[in-house]
């Protein structure tokens, strides 16, 4: 079936030193992963390999044969060009660090093209804004309303928070954030891409970042965490 639709870049593999193998979130469809031919070989393919940067917005024409193989592309170009992302140094660590953490959060092939929708939106807003120190913090929040495990806000006026069970109780345990901990997230619960970067010191913005992997650890089985967090980490310190 040709499909036309379009697609966020999640990650590449290289395969057997020509070709590329590229996992994209589909507008359409969900996720799919595209065989690439000579992606490294020929003259004409050079711009189609800038185009497989990470959560690089495409329109693609492609062949869907939807039987767990690899599909293959018919057409690629851009559905969106960055203009700030990839000179920025910050901004391009978020990238990353964000496809890497698509790459080990989504598997199902199914479409959501209100979670797309959602990754679309910000990555504008990412590459049009200047001030994004907590950008990827609260995507990473707003990402788990998408794969079902956003924290229960029911009770958030009780103290603390409990990774585990994703809610907020009186009581202290092996599995609770502290006092401190979950005002922090209280707070980032608070917050929209628009407000104020000064929210949160450094020191809140690596506790907060340690917290939300360790809580995607916890709730997304086999999930691994990012190479690019420790680049992270470095950039935000």
């Amino acid at each position: 079936m040709n499909v036309k639709t379009r697609a966020i870049v999640i990650s590449t593999i290289k395969y057997q030193d020509k070709n590329l193998i590229v996992k994209c979130f589909t507008e359409s469809d969900g996720l799919k992963s595209y065989f690439v031919r000579s992606a490294f070989s020929a003259a004409k393919n050079t711009q189609k390999i800038a185009y497989f940067q990470p959560m690089t917005i495409l329109e693609i024409e492609a062949s869907h044969k939807n039987k767990g193989t690899l599909e293959h592309f018919r057409e690629v170009r851009l559905a969106l060009h960055y203009h700030s992302i990839p000179m920025d140094i910050a901004k391009s660590t978020i990238t990353l660090f964000i496809a890497e953490m698509l790459h080990h959060a989504i598997h199902e092939e199914e479409k959501n093209e209100a979670f797309f929708s959602f990754l679309l939106t910000a990555m504008e807003w990412l590459d049009n804004h200047n001030d994004t120190a907590n950008f990827h913090l609260i995507l990473l929040l707003e990402i788990t309303k998408f794969l079902g495990f956003y924290p229960d806000i029911s009770q958030i006026s009780l103290p603390f928070f409990d990774i585990a069970e994703g809610n907020f109780t009186g009581f202290t345990s092996v599995n609770a954030l502290t006092e401190s901990e979950s005002a922090s997230l209280k707070k980032l619960i608070s917050l929209r891409f628009s407000d104020s970067q000064k929210a949160f010191h450094v020191s809140e913005r690596q506790t907060l970042l340690r917290i939300l992997v360790d809580y995607y650890s916890l709730h997304l089985d086999g999930f691994k965490k990012p190479k690019s967090l420790e680049v992270l980490r470095a950039v935000f310190s």
